[in-house]
């Protein structure tokens, strides 16, 4: 179970800063052509709240690693605007979000590199945007609803497609990691706050998470390095997840403003998109991590210079297998719920109760259920649609909560460690008290009919 505890201050800053080491001194140019996204205003997380990032319109560019004098040229003609390029794991085609005139919505759409041929993959009266393959032949893309923006998978040629995230407020895919999951940003706590953070998702919408449990200062712009950590950005600063370690680390870089979307080049080199404060626009910049100074190889006067990512061929993430099934619910058995990050309970809950939320966003009690001795509880629960718990003592009072969503997909067999415990928390090898009393789960759907033949304990039907 995932608590999504609390909103914390952030201190954004936006003073214009002077940086010791910062340069516009030329730098040399990685050995494959760069595409980046130039526009004249560019918001970072207005997608988070629904709007329009590119709000006067944007354009993408090529940078020829064979012509290191040559001025960018547009990658595609004929468009009112472009944005959001993501290269091909072969490096043979790149998706990208555009216009054909300004007055439609983004789509997504798949450019040849070989011959410039195009075709349109989303065709919606909605925006689309931000499009990443996935491996299999398919790709993820947020796409506006009335809510903001959701996740959903399709096939390259777009038909199939998957919704993948069920909350009302915006998820935004931001890199597919090697191990087949979806990085996305959404606001903290999911589904219901505004603090920028990153968050995972298998590629057929289940397994949900937050990415690290040390919420607090906003994180965007996820990017996998060749190490297999993934670096990030809170504004004014980079930081990094390692996988053995539950928390983020500090990466000791200039302080400027990024724009998030770093690029590893095959040197080891990032390239970043900075600015040196309010005011000013966001140029293209290579940094060696642990070197003084930023380089410039891309500015434009009255120009964003964003979204840097490199033509070459990449490793292909993994598949995610699907065991997901066509019922109208959820299994979810929990561990432990005493273990928790805020400080392990003392004794178990007497009792776990699940809220959905309905059509007009109000929270509604499905049911409870029993906490037995050793903390474990094994329940069903509503499938694609959002949900939270709270663990109660023997009084029916709140000993802890959840305040953000999550969802589980139909069909969706998972189980948790405990209450929020974090990734550094790892279950006893031992069987759970709940499964030893039975192998059915509590029915918390809030569905009252006679329903199809309940199927039990996770991993099998």
């Amino acid at each position: 179970m995932r608590d999504l505890a609390r909103i914390m201050t952030i201190a954004a800053p936006f003073a214009l800063v002077l940086v010791c080491g910062f340069t516009a001194e030329p730098a040399q140019r990685p050995a494959a052509d760069i595409l980046v996204t130039a526009a004249p205003v560019y918001e970072p997380l207005a997608a988070l709240r629904g709007e329009e990032r590119f709000p006067k319109g944007a354009q993408l560019l090529v940078i020829h690693a064979n012509k290191p004098e040559s001025k960018p040229e547009p990658l595609v003609t004929g468009f009112a605007a472009t944005a959001d390029a993501n290269v091909s794991f072969d490096a043979k085609t790149v998706l990208f979000a555009g216009k054909k005139t300004a007055d439609d919505p983004w789509q997504v759409w798949e450019l040849a590199l070989a011959d410039h041929s195009l075709r349109k993959i989303v065709a919606d009266a909605n925006d689309a945007i931000r499009p990443l393959y996935l491996p299999g032949g398919r790709l993820v893309y947020a796409h506006r609803t009335e809510k903001g923006y959701r996740l959903e998978a399709a096939q390259l040629d777009g038909t199939a497609v998957q919704v993948l995230s069920y909350l009302p407020a915006s998820a935004i895919p931001a890199y597919v990691l090697r191990d087949g999951r979806i990085l996305f940003e959404a606001g903290f706590p999911l589904g219901s706050g505004a603090t920028p953070e990153l968050f995972l998702v298998y590629s057929d919408g289940s397994g949900v998470e937050s990415y690290r449990c040390d919420h607090g200062t906003a994180r965007w712009g996820g990017t996998q390095l060749a190490s297999g950590d993934v670096v990030f950005t809170h504004g004014a600063t980079l930081a990094r997840f390692t996988s053995p370690l539950a928390h983020e680390l500090p990466i000791v870089a200039p302080r400027v403003e990024y724009a998030g979307a770093i690029e590893e080049t095959d040197s080891g080199a990032w390239l970043v998109s900075v600015r040196i404060g309010a005011g000013t626009h966001y140029a293209l910049k290579q940094w060696k991590p642990g070197a003084a100074a930023l380089q410039t190889l891309l500015a434009q006067s009255g120009d964003e210079i964003v979204e840097p990512v490199l033509v070459a061929a990449r490793t292909t993430p993994k598949r995610h297998p699907s065991g997901l099934h066509d019922w109208s619910y959820a299994n979810l058995l929990a561990l432990d719920t005493r273990l928790s990050r805020e400080g392990d309970l003392r004794v178990a809950p007497a009792s776990v109760r699940l809220e959905m939320q309905d059509a007009q966003g109000r929270a509604v009690v499905t049911g409870t259920a029993p906490v037995e001795a050793d903390g474990s509880f094994f329940v069903q629960t509503p499938a694609d649609k959002p949900i939270r718990f709270a663990l109660l003592n023997e009084k029916g009072a709140v000993l802890r909560q959840e305040h953000g969503w999550f969802w589980l997909r139909r069909g969706e067999q998972r189980y948790c460690t405990g209450c929020h415990t974090g990734p550094e928390r790892s279950s006893e090898n031992r069987l759970p008290t709940v499964l030893q009393r039975t192998t059915t789960p509590i029915d918390l759907t809030g569905v009252k009919e006679p329903r199809d033949a309940q199927h039990g304990t996770p991993g099998g039907n």
